[in-house]
């Protein structure tokens, strides 16, 4: 069987395909366009793209051959009189000077596509935003319950809300600084039971479709705030669960590395500084053995690069108890390579990060070896197996 690895990149779409036991990249689509997000729907076979023009700005782009062509979906919009809190920009103390403003939202990136039963197609956005299909993307609706949410302010539709929000910003818009939707999980066994992560807030449930939502931030820890345990204020980089057992959730926080093998209910921090298992973007999960994930350590903050200039790879079986650094084909001096939250990506015994550096990484052994199969690259933004 063929195994195809889908690359979003900073300019361009790419699919680097296994066949007759060698790796071959080719460009399928969007050359000098940023592609943030790039994925296949199982049910369809359809390849989405969330893409950030710089000129033209962020659209969903859909392919039904493979990426050998490409039509513009139906767009995202939101919908007229919405608005949303803004906290102002921190300053380098981390204080935020100013008053929380009210700013009419209008969409400043598409940053992760996921799918649900079929048919249905959910897209998170910046600033914040949760929209969904449930005619295979042939229109979207902005999910209200979650944006009215009260813990970003209540209903500013009809009214003021309450004037506080604790739904901070991220600074992956281009210089704007507004929360954004980063990771959507659905549950699969049930497409009504849905996780979302925001940056920055924390992460939220639905198991009605997404009519209520409730936070599931109990057990995470912001070393940054007053009170680290605080019910809002997480700063989630990716979340993601184990396909086979989905009460096991795996979170790389901006804090460190957290998993719950209650669905959520309660996380627990499993990091291991010491062994540079800390600070990073993405996760993978393994899809039968829930208490098994792999994490790209990096360096936090104003030095996001590698751990001691070597990339590695880290992997626990045991729910987060032990780590085993993976550095086998990886380069282990002058790197300093960044992998981004969407990066990283596992099906069956294969793994594959691409990296700010353009290079693709892929790992046939569940990451005891690793091998370069795609080179000078743009930077890549997602990784995921087609």
């Amino acid at each position: 069987m063929d195994t195809k690895i889908l690359v979003g990149t900073r300019k361009g779409s790419f699919c680097v395909e296994k066949a007759d036991g060698t790796w071959r990249p080719r460009l399928a689509g969007h050359l000098g366009q940023g592609v943030n997000f790039l994925c296949r729907e199982p049910a369809s076979g359809t390849w989405w793209a969330a893409l950030g023009h710089g000129h033209w700005g962020a659209k969903l782009s859909r392919s039904k051959d493979e990426g050998h062509t490409w039509q513009d979906a139906p767009q995202i919009k939101y919908p007229e009189g919405a608005k949303y809190l803004a906290p102002p920009m921190p300053d380098e103390s981390g204080d935020a000077p100013g008053p929380v403003i009210t700013r009419p939202a209008t969409l400043l990136k598409l940053w992760m596509i996921a799918f649900g039963a079929p048919g249905q197609i959910h897209v998170g956005t910046i600033p914040g935003g949760l929209f969904s299909s449930h005619d295979g993307g042939e229109s979207f609706s902005l999910n209200r319950p979650l944006w009215n949410h009260e813990s970003r302010g209540g209903d500013l539709f009809s009214g003021t809300g309450t004037g506080k929000t604790d739904w901070f910003g991220t600074p992956a818009a281009d210089g704007e600084f507004a929360p954004g939707i980063h990771s959507i999980v659905v549950d699969p066994r049930d497409p009504k039971r849905i996780l979302v992560a925001v940056s920055t807030a924390g992460v939220l449930e639905t198991t009605d479709g997404g009519q209520t939502w409730r936070g599931k931030n109990r057990g995470l820890l912001n070393d940054y705030l007053p009170n680290p345990a605080a019910e809002w204020g997480h700063d989630p980089h990716y979340v993601e669960q184990s396909l086979g057992q989905p009460e096991h959730l795996w979170q790389q926080n901006h804090a460190g590395v957290f998993y719950s093998s209650n669905g959520g209910e309660q996380w627990a921090r499993v990091s291991q500084p010491e062994n540079g298992v800390h600070f990073g973007f993405p996760i993978a999960v393994d899809a039968k053995d829930g208490r098994t994930a792999w994490v790209v350590p990096g360096k936090a903050d104003s030095e996001r690069t590698t751990v001691g200039g070597g990339l590695f790879v880290a992997r626990t079986t045991d729910g987060g108890q032990h780590w085993q650094p993976l550095r086998k084909g990886l380069p282990q001096e002058h790197a300093y390579d960044v992998v981004y939250r969407h990066a990283l990506s596992n099906h069956g015994d294969f793994l594959a990060f691409g990296s700010t550096t353009g290079n693709l990484y892929v790992s046939e052994d569940r990451g005891d070896s690793w091998q370069s199969v795609a080179h000078n690259l743009p930077p890549i933004y997602s990784v995921r197996f087609g």
